[in-house]
């Protein structure tokens, strides 16, 4: 007797098709035919998911994620202001921090050591005179003067001012042998014996005056490339900063579009607002710390080289057009620390009013 249409055959395993063995492959809808005892149960894809999504980003219950979407956001920009802003200080810092000390010290003391070694140079000429002649007493005087002034822009710390006191006691040393070889008569051995201590004192090799100002000018020159330079310390710190300025821009842009998406709204006045200060701050910082640098790489190349009467005071003009306003930009640096801070404040207003409303919307 053959069985009815949905009679179970003898011997058949549960699960399968009325009327056929087990094993027996089923049409699949394009055609193929799969093993009946491996078709997936119906739950099966909302299981898989479930375990296949992260827990962050699954909604609760099938709702959006504007609200973990909105966080993430808020904290990204918060932290990469924190960052711009502690990284833009520093490397400011590092170029114009050196600024006004080449202007009040370094370069004023450079061009005041020229000056006594002119100086020098000029009463040696006069000291043979036959007598004491005013020139002399002038460029001894123009040395002194210039001593002091270096003695006042710091050369050299404490053991620069010392050697400074030296110079200027040798100076007075040799002031006084000239002198009273001059007030002895020309074919007189006391005349020459004189002159040529004065002269020993002026430009011995060891210890004379010249050996001792040359290398106090080495060493302020030392100084002023020092702070002149533009090492791979700052161009690291500049390249940080232009990298954290634009990842918080792209950060500001991408919440704008997705403020738009999400809410349907074209701008937000609180991101624009810190786009534009992101903007500006850093144009205006990078044009600063620009001519700031030009006119300390100016100000080194000139002083790099010995000089001579008229081109002593040249340089300090130039030195002074050089160094102008550094003193006002470096000054700005206190402005990075406020504006940092207004960043971080117009993007906690720009988001703060949708992640509240998120925050307090009843499930």
């Amino acid at each position: 007797m053959t069985p009815g249409r949905g009679a179970t055959p003898s011997g058949g395993e549960p699960g399968h098709d009325a009327g056929l063995p087990a094993g027996t492959s089923l049409a699949t809808p394009d055609g193929r035919r799969a093993p009946a005892d491996r078709r997936a149960p119906a739950g099966r894809p909302a299981r898989l998911r479930h375990r296949l999504l992260p827990p962050a980003r699954r909604p609760a219950g099938g709702g959006s994620t504007t609200a973990h979407d909105l966080a993430v956001r808020h904290r990204l920009l918060l932290a990469l202001s924190a960052l711009l802003t502690l990284s833009l200080f520093l490397s400011y810092e590092g170029v114009h921090g050196d600024a006004n000390p080449l202007r009040t010290s370094s370069a004023p003391a450079v061009l005041s050591i020229d000056t006594a070694l002119y100086a020098l140079g000029q009463a040696q000429q006069d000291a043979g005179a036959a007598a004491p002649t005013s020139d002399f007493q002038k460029q001894i005087s123009v040395a002194a003067q210039s001593l002091a002034a270096a003695a006042a822009d710091d050369v050299g710390g404490p053991a620069g001012r010392q050697a400074l006191q030296t110079v200027a006691g040798l100076i007075t040393v040799y002031a006084v042998k000239v002198q009273q070889a001059q007030l002895q008569p020309d074919d007189n051995v006391l005349r020459e014996a004189y002159l040529s201590y004065a002269t020993s004192i002026l430009t011995d090799k060891g210890s004379g005056i010249q050996a001792r100002l040359t290398a106090l000018q080495r060493q302020q020159r030392a100084a002023v490339h020092r702070q002149t330079s533009f090492g791979p310390l700052l161009w690291l710190g500049w390249g940080t900063t232009l990298l954290l300025a634009l990842s918080l821009g792209a950060a500001l842009l991408e919440t704008q579009l997705l403020l738009r998406r999400r809410f349907r709204r074209r701008y937000n006045r609180g991101l624009l607002a810190a786009g534009a200060l992101l903007a500006a701050g850093l144009v205006a910082t990078l044009l600063f710390t620009v001519w700031t640098h030009q006119g300390m790489a100016h100000t080194r190349k000139l002083l790099d080289r010995p000089l001579t009467g008229r081109l002593i005071t040249d340089a300090g003009r130039h030195t002074a057009s050089y160094l102008a306003h550094t003193g006002f930009r470096a000054s700005a640096a206190v402005w990075i620390l406020i504006g940092g801070i207004l960043l971080m404040a117009l993007a906690e207003t720009g988001l703060r009013r949708h992640i509240d409303d998120y925050r307090f919307r009843p499930r």
